[in-house]
């Protein structure tokens, strides 16, 4: 097969009027030669770390929207499915990806649990991380998040890093706000990218030090503006990423949205395209073509090299996306999930105001999340509590707002744990409630809402499904069921889309300003990301790494 166009050598900084010839899904020739045609041809993206699950799409039906995008693989850490279903977690994925010709490059979960602070479904150990990374499936050991594990000498946490040493395979980073000595330990134990700078100085003391920098721009962390002033000067050693994105982000774009800011913001367009095009395929050895001969035929035909509209994408020679429509199909698979918990009562939400505390005080004083917009680090407050007959409330006039997160693995359903509490600001709801079972890392049920009686009311409309996201007013419960291990759908993409666009749309009218509430409401329980988050055994200070109380002496 032939396809004339202008082709974009990246590595060679050149483009010209040329042939394509690909055969068995090989490129067997490129050739200079005139032609009519004005499309662009150029390698195809590569999403440099994702977790497929925070779509809320299995893998096969990520793929059909991806590849509208122009993005034919990416490197995609099953970290979230494994939490909830261990290594059976990471197979699912691995199998209903290769369904597709989708080029999905799964890494292995180096922190199942995220930390000894939580509740999870399963356990990776380091003997399945060394069965993982015999897999030649497995591409990399996946974000090490348990970076104190690597500053203090974690036995643990150091055999899951050398079996990924022994059986040469890359060690992919999560270090947000490390620097100084603590990022160098962290570097000289063979972790090689970071995806969690948001700040320029940091990104810049890193790539100093030899780290590949990953620019993230998800659903809710947003790390575009602070970084990409630094892809001029060290376009070898960065990359694009979504980390998370929410399925109505994605069927909006992908990778190719990040080219365009990029593009716009002035930066050669060589460079850009060397962060997300080839960067991603050399930095994890991936079997994804750079549209040189003898390479897969992995490629895409652009309208231009300003906004990067996807007319054709090709995977290993085969045509996967023409003219608006995806060629991948949808697929059979089994549904599994992991959910086991009690239905609960108002009272399970309450929260006793200490006594003691009060009066010496005069007035309770409570440690409140600050949640920021667009990122996933939260700043801790401290502030005055509302109290009703010895109860701490939502106090909605200054938008503190009561939070839970509720084991949903408890395996003795008579023995249920009670919720832990905290309050959140910035969420800004006036009336109901919004809860998920998509509560990174874990993903227990996480809610927020102005009362105890919302609250409980939207707990138990994921339990009673067993997964989902949901919101609830005094009139009317709106809920997107989750089946698959209670963090992702069974329906396409255009439908979950849909219906994840008018429950964001419900979240909102509720009173919340957030640019994605579930996203965001998703990382409050993510404790290793500083500063203050809630687990289902309690307020943690991700800066300490150890549990804190609520009310402040």
């Amino acid at each position: 097969m032939k396809l004339e166009g202008n082709i974009v050598d990246v590595e060679n900084k050149r483009i010209f009027k040329g042939e394509i010839t690909f055969v068995d899904g090989k490129i067997t020739g490129i050739i200079e030669k005139d032609c009519e045609a004005n499309h662009y041809i150029l390698p195809a993206f590569v999403d440099a770390h994702i977790h497929i699950e925070s779509s809320m799409l299995v893998p096969s039906e990520f793929a059909k929207i991806a590849v509208k995008h122009g993005t034919v693989a990416t490197v995609s850490d099953p970290h979230e499915i494994a939490n909830v279903l261990g290594v059976r977690g990471v197979e699912f994925m691995i199998e209903n990806g290769k369904q597709t010709p989708f080029k999905f490059n799964f890494g292995a979960p180096s922190c199942v649990p995220a930390t000894s602070f939580e509740s999870s479904g399963a356990i990776i150990n380091s003997d399945d991380i060394k069965a993982l990374m015999a897999n030649p499936e497995i591409k990399y050991l996946a974000e090490m998040m348990n970076y104190p594990g690597v500053l203090f000498d974690d036995a643990e946490v150091l055999k899951k890093i050398e079996w990924a040493k022994h059986f040469n395979k890359p060690i992919d980073g999560h270090a947000p706000g490390l620097r100084g000595n603590d990022i160098s330990k962290y570097i000289a134990a063979g972790i090689s990218t970071d995806h969690e700078c948001f700040t320029y100085e940091e990104a810049l003391e890193k790539l100093q030090k030899g780290m590949k920098v990953i620019i993230r721009e998800g659903s809710a962390a947003k790390n575009f503006e602070a970084l990409i002033d630094l892809l001029p000067e060290h376009y070898k050693n960065m990359m694009f990423c979504s980390d998370d994105k929410h399925p109505d982000d994605l069927l909006l774009g992908h990778i190719n949205q990040l080219c365009a800011r990029a593009v716009a913001n002035g930066i050669d367009v060589f460079k850009v395209l060397q962060a997300a095009c080839i960067n991603p395929v050399k930095h994890y050895n991936l079997e994804v073509g750079l549209l040189n001969e003898g390479d897969a035929a992995d490629f895409i035909v652009i309208e231009d090299l300003k906004q990067f509209k996807t007319l054709q994408t090709y995977i290993d020679g085969k045509l996967v996306f023409d003219n608006g429509v995806s060629n991948i199909k949808s697929v059979d698979f089994e549904i599994l999930n992991n959910f086991n918990t009690n239905k609960k009562v108002v009272a399970d939400f309450k929260f006793e105001s200490n006594t003691t505390l009060r009066l010496r005080s005069g007035q309770a004083k409570i440690r409140v999340i600050e949640c920021l917009d667009g990122e996933l680090i939260t700043n801790e407050i401290i502030a005055d509590a509302l109290i009703d007959n010895g109860n701490l409330i939502s106090n909605t006039e200054t938008d503190i707002l009561k939070m839970t997160v509720v084991n949903r693995y408890n395996p003795d359903s008579n023995l249920d744990d009670k919720p832990a509490m905290a309050f959140i600001k910035n969420f800004g709801l006036k009336e109901g409630a919004i809860a998920s079972s998509v509560g990174h890392d874990s993903h227990n049920i996480i809610a927020v809402g102005v009362s105890d009686e919302a609250i409980c009311k939207a707990v138990n409309v994921l339990i009673e499904h067993k997964g989902g996201i949901c919101a609830v007013s005094d009139t009317e419960t709106k809920v997107v069921p989750l089946p698959v291990a209670g963090i992702m759908s069974d329906k396409d993409a255009e439908t979950i889309g849909q219906q994840y666009a008018e429950l964001d749309k419900i979240a909102k009218q509720l009173g919340s300003q957030l640019h994605a509430p579930y996203m965001s409401l998703s990382f409050m329980a993510l404790l290793v990301i500083p500063a203050l988050k809630l687990s289902d055994k309690g307020l943690f200070n991700g800066s300490t790494f150890q549990f804190t109380s609520l009310e402040v002496s």
